[in-house]
Order: C-alpha cells, then sequence, then structure tokens
C-alpha cells in the first residue's frame, strides 16, 4: 500500500486534520481562535478540519457552553466526541504479549496477556494464537474495530515485514496478515520507534517554523535497537555502533549486548548457564559476574555515546532489562555516557517492562487513527 511522504508510523500530525484533532484531544486548544494559534494555520483550512472532524464523529462542538466575546459570532468550545469504534494494539515479547483495547481517545478499555514463547512456534502459529487473542479481547464489544497495531523486536520495513531473529522471524509479512483477517487499517512497527511513538503522540505540537526536541531511544533488552524523533516522525537506526572487540567476543551489538548474548558470553566464560535475574543474583557473589555486568552496562554506555555524537539529542531514553534488571547498571551505563559527552543530554529511564508494554500498545493501536483521522473514520462508516 503506498503511503503518503510524511505518513510512516509514529509521524507527527501532518494534516490539519490530525494537527486539529492532536491537539483538541490532548486539550492544548478548545476553539477555532485557539487552533488557528497553535498551528499557524488559516481560519479557512482550521474551519473545513474541524468540519472534517466534525463530520466523521471524532470530535464534536459544545454549542451549550459557546462564550461571547464582543461582537460576531460566539466562541464554541471543541472537544473529542464518543467516537463509535475501538482499536488494539499488540506489544510481542519473547515470551508473553501484551494486548490491549482502547477507544478513540487512548483510554484503556480491557487488556490480556498472552503466554506464549514466540521461537518455540512457527510465524504462521504465533499468527493465529495472536488473532485468536484479538478476537477474544474484542469478544461481545459493541463498537466496531477501527485499526489496530503490533509491535515487536528487531526490525519493521514501512510495509510491516518482520525481521526479529531472536523470535526466529525473518522476512514475516504480519502486516499484511493482520489485514487478511481483520480488513482494518493495521501498523506494525518495532518497539523502539513506538516508544518515541508513545512520547509524540502525547506531546505539543511544535510551533510553525520551529525544530521540535530531538529524542534518542535505546532498547537493550532480548534485542538491542534504537531510534531518533525527527522534525516529522520517528525513524529506527539501521545500525548501531560495534562494541570494543575482544578476543572470541561477537563483534555486534546484538550478538554481544542483547540478553541471549550477554548470557552466552557468560556460559563461555564457565560461569554456567543461567537467566539475567539468576546472573544479577549471583554477581552479588561472583567478581566474574559482576565485571560481565559492568562491562556490559559500559559498553552500552559506549554505543550511546557514539549515537549522541552522531544524532546530537536533547533526550535519552532508556528502556529493557539490561538497565532496569541489574541495580548497577544505570549508574555504570551514566557515568560512561558523562564521560564521554558530558552533561548537555538529559538521560531518563522508563522503570518497568510493563510500563513499556503498555506505552507502546497504546501507541500503536492509535497510530493510524492520529495520522490519517478522517479516512480511518470514513472506513468504520463504511464497514458500518
Amino acid at each position: 500500500m503506498h503511503r503518503r511522504p510524511g505518513t510512516t508510523a509514529f509521524a507527527r500530525p501532518q494534516s490539519p486534520a490530525a494537527k486539529c484533532l492532536h491537539l483538541i484531544r490532548l486539550r492544548r486548544a478548545r476553539t477555532r481562535p485557539e487552533l488557528i494559534e497553535a498551528t499557524g494555520l488559516s481560519q479557512p483550512t482550521i474551519t473545513r478540519a474541524v468540519t472534517a472532524l466534525i463530520n466523521a464523529g471524532l470530535i464534536r462542538a459544545r454549542a451549550d457552553l459557546a462564550v461571547s466575546e464582543g461582537p460576531g459570532r460566539p466562541t464554541t468550545p471543541l472537544e473529542p466526541a464518543d467516537f463509535p469504534a475501538v482499536f488494539v494494539g499488540a506489544a510481542v515479547g519473547t515470551s508473553s504479549t501484551y494486548l490491549g483495547l482502547y477507544d478513540a481517545e487512548g483510554r484503556r478499555l480491557r487488556d490480556l496477556d498472552l503466554k506464549i514463547k514466540v521461537s518455540e512456534h512457527e510465524d504462521s502459529d504465533f499468527l493465529e494464537h495472536l488473532v485468536a487473542g484479538i478476537n477474544r479481547l474484542t469478544a461481545g464489544v459493541d463498537a466496531p474495530l477501527g485499526a489496530l497495531g503490533v509491535t515487536t523486536s528487531g526490525r519493521v520495513t514501512e510495509r510491516g515485514i518482520v525481521d526479529a531473529p531472536n523470535l526466529g522471524w525473518h522476512g514475516v509479512d504480519f502486516a499484511g496478515r493482520l489485514r487478511y483477517h481483520f480488513d482494518v487499517p493495521v501498523t506494525v512497527s518495532a518497539a523502539v520507534p513506538a516508544i518515541l511513538g508513545s512520547e509524540t503522540q502525547s506531546a505539543n505540537l511544535p510551533a510553525a517554523g520551529d525544530e521540535p526536541p530531538r529524542t534518542l531511544a535505546l532498547f537493550a533488552d532480548d534485542s538491542i535497537s534504537a531510534a531518533v524523533t525527527h522534525a516529522t516522525g520517528v525513524t529506527q537506526l539501521s545500525s548501531l555502533p560495534a562494541p570494543a572487540p575482544g578476543p572470541g567476543l561477537p563483534t555486534t551489538a546484538e550478538e554481544r549486548l542483547s540478553t541471549q548474548g550477554f548470557l552466552e558470553t557468560v556460559a563461555a566464560a564457565g560461569l554456567g548457564t543461567m537467566s539475567l535475574e539468576d546472573a544479577v543474583s549471583r554477581a552479588e557473589h561472583s567478581r566474574e559476574l559482576r565485571a560481565l555486568l559492568d562491562e556490559r552496562a559500559r559498553l552500552l554506555g559506549d554505543m550511546c555515546a557514539a549515537l549522541i555524537a552522531r544524532h546530537h539529542p536533547d533526550t535519552l531514553v532508556l528502556a529493557g532489562s539490561a538497565l532496569t534488571a541489574d541495580p548497577r547498571a544505570p549508574r555504570t551505563f551514566a557515568k560512561t555516557v558523562r564521560g564521554r559527552v558530558g552533561n548537555d543530554v538529559e538521560l531518563r529511564m522508563i522503570p518497568g517492562h510493563r510500563e513499556i508494554v503498555v506505552a507502546i500498545a497504546r501507541a500503536v493501536a492509535l497510530d493510524k487513527l492520529l495520522r490519517d483521522p478522517v479516512e480511518v473514520a470514513d472506513g468504520v462508516t463504511a464497514a458500518a
């Protein structure tokens, strides 16, 4: 499916209707004059966008709250309407997949967890489990499905083709398969762009002509990936700096710094086979394990320092068990980054796995609606 420029996953609102919906949904602007001021768009453009959103059922005018401020027409507040559709977001994890059901304002209506170890299933089998989970989540809901989204590890093309080696997926067309099953707009994204997408969906629009703040995100867990925001949206980085070489050690960030890669390094050092949680616990009494954990945190810090020097972000957002499972890792990581690039970049960590999956499932569920609100609303109407 062809996408217009600027409409890739988690793009900032581009169309007048998308900008108006964004501001009204976040209560950053409630009247037409406020929308004109916030967007820099002309009065006729805002009028057309607001009319389209009202006709689509996404917003409503509150004539009962109109305020007269001198000659001319009263100022009528606008607010989100009770749009008659629901949206599903799925965050696929190595051993558990989170599903959330949302209304058009992003309020969570239901959720459930599918306890499935993905790598033990063929991709087609996992898809059947996912479809069954979505059907279970929406069962009995008196509203059509407006759109759905899925996040996963690895890399995802703009067409929704997934390569996630840690899940055993190579060239999997998840977007196409889900459209076949549900016949609604589908967004498939890697997890790390969705982390930034969640933030841009709740952030104010930059003023006309202003460059929005740039944010870099690192996801360090069962896979390693990074993404950066830019003027029009979010881009996953195609390559990551290689960690410092060592004799007999893997040379890529994914092979060496992912949880699987780290645990393979632990086993190769003769320290046994264990989980990351076991390694952190045993490191209290093992200098060798403590040294390996510290080295992982330092190497992640070195990698992020190189990315900061390349992309010049204002903020670095960190997520994943590499930094949350080990209480000492954040301090070691931050000391490494500060030693390389100074204190100009704000460091912010998402504290736990649950917070990540909830945020990215919501972001990917609403992605298509927030980019193309009138198109999604028209699709819901046509299917009714």
